[in-house]
């Protein structure tokens, strides 16, 4: 395979460094050809379904791909902006904030957004970046809990494109920030300030699921859902009666995380009095799987089994303190990478120093 080369290379340039905040992706418009090309490129990533290659190529080609295209991209539209789609609005916004609290903070970063799934790329942008000049990379996925579905598929995408380039860049992978204060804080605010304008419910904390399979294989995915959880409810102030763990958009037939959102919440509408909050922790951006699946079917399933009051608490998306909190996550991963500013202010520094040395020993001479 030939090497790549960089379309612009200086010796000895400056240094430039960039963050690339990774989202999952998701389809160009709500239409079934366009979430076909999505599913597509997502359901063929070996890494979210683990399933023999000739065989899933059946059941995608001939089962999923030409029946679910039309239903999911129905799903799409009930959900879709003017602006586009929720997903990639948000997290373009937050890479936006996160550019600006670290140029704040006085780091002279660059910030962009890239998508595993679909547009702008991972491929696209990283080349983009390093015809740019950039030279220092972090990865920053929008996943908090690591997981070898979506995470690790992240830092497949890294590697692959730069086993055809010659010169590799720095770069740092951010693995997970399930426990990070400034992410756990961000969470427990967004539902205290719920809670300031609403009764106060049963919250559920429900997470995306994987198949139960991949636990027993030695993904951490599902301690760490836990451990957010547990965290987040100690800042609350909760006991193990206020608050459920549960997990979301299960697919096919076999075994997956338990216990399911769906059933959950049926049962949390056979109590008296039945409120719930749900909020979605393991989505730092509001997407189909929040607005739709949760918002939407999990609302009308809860209400229709009984149940009284069904408040869905948004994701942190542009959250200012979740802006402050993803920059204090990132700067743990940008130090010892001086930005060019702070490259010219140490320099200065430096000859300063210099300058009184030679004078102070001028003096004594």
């Amino acid at each position: 395979m030939p090497i790549k080369k960089p379309a612009h290379f200086q010796h000895g340039q400056a240094s430039n460094i960039a963050v690339v905040l990774v989202n999952l992706g998701t389809p160009e418009a709500p239409t079934a050809n366009a979430v076909r090309l999505y599913l597509r490129e997502f359901l063929s990533d070996t890494r979210v379904v683990e399933i023999p290659r000739f065989i899933w190529w059946i059941i995608l080609n001939c089962i999923i791909l030409p029946f679910r295209s039309k239903q999911s991209a129905a799903k799409y539209a009930a959900i879709w902006t003017k602006e586009g789609s929720p997903l990639k609005i948000h997290t373009f916004n937050q890479a936006a904030l996160l550019q600006n609290k670290l140029n704040e903070r006085g780091h002279q970063v660059r910030v962009v957004a890239a998508m595993r799934y679909g547009n702008p790329s991972m491929p696209d942008v990283l080349a983009k970046l390093q015809a740019d000049g950039v030279d220092r990379i972090l990865v920053l996925p929008a996943y908090p809990q690591y997981s070898g579905t979506t995470t690790a598929s992240v830092f497949d995408a890294v590697f692959k494109h730069y086993a055809t380039v010659r010169n590799i860049p720095e770069l740092r992978l951010m693995k997970q920030y399930h426990d990070h204060s400034a992410y756990i804080s961000a969470l427990a605010h967004s539902v205290r300030t719920h809670w300031e304008q609403h009764q106060r419910g049963h919250l559920l904390m429900s997470f995306h699921g994987v198949p139960k399979r991949t636990l027993m294989q030695g993904d951490p995915y599902h301690c760490q859902c836990h451990k957010t959880a547990r965290l987040v409810a100690e800042q609350l102030g909760l006991n193990k009666n206020d608050y459920s763990v549960t997990f979301q958009s299960r697919f096919g037939k076999t075994e997956w995380l338990q216990p399911y959102t769906l059933p959950s919440l049926l049962e949390l509408a056979k109590k008296a009095d039945a409120r719930v909050d749900v909020i979605c922790p393991g989505f730092t951006s509001d997407c189909l799987e929040t607005l739709e699946e949760i918002n939407m079917e999990g609302r009308h399933a809860f209400l229709l089994a009984g149940g009284k009051e069904f408040h869905y608490i948004p994701c942190l998306n542009e959250d200012p303190v979740w802006a402050s909190g993803l920059a204090d996550i990132a700067e743990t991963q940008l130090a010892g990478w001086p930005s060019r500013t702070g490259q010219r202010t140490q320099d200065n520094e430096q000859r300063a120093i210099a300058a009184q040395l030679a004078i102070a020993m001028g003096a004594t001479e």
